[in-house]
């Protein structure tokens, strides 16, 4: 069923409530009148309230109104904060190494706002020391501590055991922040590109005025010169 308001020759009452295109209202009128009118607005008659009595219908230009409403949708949906879980697998007896690379990806996905799930995978005789993934989902849950929350404190699931940190950080402060950090990055490669341009035109600029002052240093030193010779010859004369 197609929830498209009914516009124009499309709507079949005898009469309706009309709403002016500045949202001034006319009052109840014929539908001819109201379609007469929408003509002579070059606008269109779109029925805005089906179920009332008289259905109110309002003068508007409804391609303007549609496309308006499509783009409102978008930017909605593009500021729209999704709750993720990401998930990180650790094994109890982890490599410092493979810790620190694993922890950064957890403190990621916090600046990010996302909540994370950490799994300790036990193998072998390793599933008769939960203490060693409890420990370690301590000292993770320390270590990130200033990004994130124990949401779920850690329980045994199996084989597995598992934790989950919730972010401190709301997801849509941390998706403000993330364009804010990509604008001022944008607004710094700009600066750079235009800087070394900027910086060739005071130098031409300069290099005019030196060749200038030069030339009129020329000027008036054969000036000079002229002068004094004429000097010589005169007292010669005398």
């Amino acid at each position: 069923m197609s929830t498209e308001p009914r516009i124009n020759d499309r709507i079949r009452v005898p009469e309706v409530r009309l709403v002016g295109p500045s949202g001034e209202q006319v009052g109840i009128v014929p539908l001819a009148k109201a379609l007469e009118l929408a003509q002579e607005y070059d606008l269109d008659l779109v029925e805005v309230a089906a179920t009332a009595r008289p259905p109110v219908c309002k003068l508007m230009d409804y391609g303007k109104f549609k496309y308006e409403s499509a783009m409102k949708a978008r930017e909605a949906r593009k500021n729209q904060a999704h709750t993720v879980i990401k998930e990180m697998k650790l094994r109890p007896k982890i490599d410092p190494h493979d810790y620190d690379t694993k922890k950064g990806h957890v403190v990621r996905f916090l600046k990010q706002g996302d909540k994370v799930k950490i799994t300790i995978m036990f193998r072998g005789r390793e599933q008769s020391r939960p203490e060693l993934g409890f420990r370690l989902l301590q000292r993770l849950a320390n270590d990130v501590q200033d990004l994130g929350f124990v949401e779920s404190s850690a329980k045994q699931d199996g084989r597995n055991m598992i934790m989950v940190l919730g972010p401190h950080k709301k997801k849509t402060e941390a998706m403000a922040e993330a364009r804010a950090a990509q604008d001022a990055r944008k607004a710094e490669r700009q600066g750079r590109a235009s800087g070394p341009a900027a910086t060739s035109e005071d130098d031409a600029a300069a290099a005019e005025t030196t060749e200038a002052d030069a030339t009129q240093d020329q000027a008036e030193a054969g000036a000079d010169a002229a002068a004094a010779e004429q000097a010589a010859e005169v007292a010669q004369d005398a």
